[in-house]
């Protein structure tokens, strides 16, 4: 970003301007890595290096302040929805080139498991899965590391969901090369028409989820009185890749603790039944 000027008088609108200015030359960057995608991974260093650029921006907290005074100008709310819109499908279009680059034998299956994180233990912490658990994944993606990873870590059935038919597609592909002896399922079908959702114990509900909190209440009665969800999310800064939290039904849903990440594109909230007695997985 520029530099501010120094007039405490004018600071406050001059780092909002330059903080819209800064966002509003994200768009059509995206609309045009996003539009150069056509099946083949021709145009994936473009994307990659945009995401990149755009992570580091999302989770840099000096600019946390210029945000706060952007955020409260006319029109920045529609600006905000776009960015997390677009972003939201240049993450869904850089899992699919990571899934062909994988499946064109552009890089080796075993590097994905070379540097796996604990994220599953983090996001649940002690009420992490377990060989005896299922996992339901809510927006998978083409590439679905949480699943291969959490199968692998812990020895549980998983289990992922998503609209997309050209991601499941992938994510097959990717299952049958990365999961060979792991219990990972995947399907472009909705919670109400799973037919083991009473069985789940944990749900991962990805940040880039629209309609994250509408699922969470469906998700109540569909499911065990003792089943733990991590709901990805990203407020304020973060709030620009990842549709954010929201209040819940106290009546439904208890939230258990936050699990903030300042490194990390999204920060994770894990919520309980309120009459959960803590029963083993």
């Amino acid at each position: 970003m520029s530099k501010l000027l120094t007039d405490p008088s004018q600071k406050q609108a001059t780092t909002a301007q330059e903080m819209r200015t800064a966002l509003e030359n994200f768009v059509p960057r995206f609309e045009s890595a996003i539009g150069n995608y056509d099946g083949s991974t021709h145009s994936a260093q473009e994307l990659d290096e945009l995401l990149g650029e755009y992570s580091t921006f999302i989770t840099h907290e000096p600019f946390a302040q210029e945000f706060s005074a952007f955020s409260t100008q006319p029109g920045s709310e529609e600006l905000i929805i776009r960015l997390r819109e677009i972003s939201a499908r240049g993450v869904a279009v850089m899992e699919k080139y990571r899934a062909l680059h994988l499946l064109a034998g552009q890089s080796r299956p075993a590097e994905y498991f070379l540097n796996i994180e604990s994220c599953i233990a983090e996001e649940f912490g002690a009420m992490a899965p377990k060989a005896d658990s299922k996992v339901l994944l809510i927006g998978s993606g083409a590439f679905p590391m949480t699943l291969l990873s959490t199968a692998q870590l812990t020895g549980a059935s998983t289990y992922g969901i998503d609209i997309d038919d050209e991601a499941i597609a992938l994510g097959r592909q990717v299952v049958q090369l990365l999961g060979e002896g792991l219990e990972i399922g995947l399907s472009e079908r909705r919670i109400n028409e799973l037919d083991d959702i009473g069985q789940v114990t944990h749900v991962v509900i990805s940040s880039t989820v629209a309609a994250k909190y509408e699922l969470l209440e469906q998700l109540h009665a569909l499911t065990r009185k003792d089943v733990v969800v991590a709901m990805r999310f990203g407020d304020n800064l973060k709030s620009l890749f990842n549709y954010p939290s929201q209040p819940v039904d106290s009546r439904l849903w208890r939230l258990e603790r936050t699990v903030c990440q300042p490194d990390q594109v999204f920060d994770i909230a894990l919520y309980v039944k309120p009459d959960d007695q803590g029963q083993g997985f």
